[in-house]
């Protein structure tokens, strides 16, 4: 009897150190287990008790999620994060719904809709120069308006088609935490912030920005009329490329804006088709059209023919704006980047689709780089050219 209480206090003791910050109570009830398991021990007492303190230890899996939860309940200790959804579902309830109408959980859309403007800003900059930290700004505040007040739109034409689709019921005009009337309000503070965003630009600016609404209303119908839904998106997500470089320089260089806007569109083609793909069985439920349904087991040959001309539009932009050695290093990055995308894309698993499609943010910020560094590559290049100069004088 004593080498089994002895063996049983041990245990307890070694549980206290390797628990520390457990409650009592917990131990307490730990202790029962040992001290009070006569009824249930073979003939030798101490092989019974190495048993049970093995159960105990093998539990500790079990045992520790309960202590975490009791350190935060007495300590307050909980995992920090900055994440978007996470910013979001925290926010108060009243404010909870229209933050989730804006998709700020969601900034994958924002980061879509921003690039094409980075990329343009990037070739307007002066040789030798970082690209408008001003501008980058302004843009990007206006990306994150323009594509949550797109958002209100696409949901108020939705309401609807989202209550019968898995994905879209939660959201908060079909699932009626939002009425469109509530949306229209809140649409129309959208859009009066994203005005004084444009009217900080030049006059060409304001008014090439302004050209832009009627796609931004528009676009949503398209899935109704046409299974190319994606292109008008295109043009819409990417008027950025056209409006950035003349917020920079006053006005278009159509020879480089052009080719620029048009690998845009190309590239708004590939992500937004694999996008479709998540959705296209219950699409032919409710009667809507994509380019996934137009493409459906040829997709792979159609996103690799968007490859195609997306690259030949950022060669032609690269040209055009006297880009260097690094921005071309860089296309040949992005080229390999999408030909992974598309051979290893398998369009009937959701999750992989979502994968590939996020990747695209990766891809829209190496190519911004690729910029940046060619035109900081442009300012060693004309010093060597002067000084080839200076020698051939000499």
């Amino acid at each position: 009897m004593l080498p089994a209480k002895l063996t049983s206090q041990l245990a307890l003791n070694a549980l206290r150190r390797t628990h520390r910050g457990t409650c009592y109570p917990c131990l307490y009830t730990l202790s029962n287990c040992f001290l009070h398991k006569e009824g249930g021990r073979t003939r030798d007492g101490l092989l019974s008790d190495s048993s049970v303190l093995r159960r105990v230890f093998y539990s500790q899996s079990a045992i520790r999620p309960s202590v975490r939860l009791r350190e935060t309940h007495h300590y307050g200790r909980r995992p920090f994060s900055l994440s978007a959804a996470t910013i979001v579902n925290s926010a108060p309830a009243p404010v909870r719904p229209y933050l989730q109408l804006m998709r700020l959980d969601k900034p994958i859309g924002t980061w879509l809709l921003y690039l094409p403007c980075t990329w343009s800003i990037g070739l307007a900059a002066d040789p030798g120069c970082l690209p408008h930290l001003g501008m980058l700004t302004l843009f990007g505040t206006g990306a994150l308006l323009m594509r949550g007040a797109g958002c209100t739109i696409n949901d108020m034409w939705d309401k609807d088609f989202d209550k019968k689709v898995s994905r879209t019921a939660t959201r908060p005009i079909a699932s009626g935490e939002i009425s469109r009337m509530q949306a229209l309000v809140f649409l129309g503070g959208q859009l009066s912030l994203a005005l004084g965003v444009l009217l900080c630009l030049n006059y060409y600016s304001i008014a090439l920005g302004a050209a832009s609404l009627s796609l931004v209303v528009t676009y949503p119908l398209m899935k109704r009329i046409t299974y190319w839904p994606q292109f008008v998106l295109g043009l819409t997500f990417n008027w950025g490329a056209l409006l950035g470089w003349s917020a920079v320089k006053g006005s278009c260089d159509w020879s480089v804006c052009l080719p620029l806007y048009f690998s845009g569109v190309m590239w708004t083609l590939i992500y937004d088709t694999i996008y479709a793909h998540q959705d296209k069985e219950d699409d032919v439920k409710v009667g809507v059209k994509s380019t996934a349904l137009r493409f459906q087991e040829q997709t792979k040959p159609w996103l690799s023919g968007f490859t195609v001309a997306m690259m030949s539009g950022l060669v032609t932009a690269g040209v055009n704006a006297e880009q260097t050695l690094p921005y071309y290093a860089v296309l040949s990055t992005v080229a390999i980047h999408l030909a992974h995308q598309i051979y290893t894309l398998d369009i009937n698993k959701p999750e992989d689709c979502w994968k590939k499609f996020v990747s695209n943010r990766n891809l829209g910020l190496l190519l911004f780089l690729g910029i940046v560094a060619g035109n900081l590559w442009k300012e060693r290049r004309e010093t060597l050219l002067q000084n080839e100069e200076l020698e051939t004088l000499r």
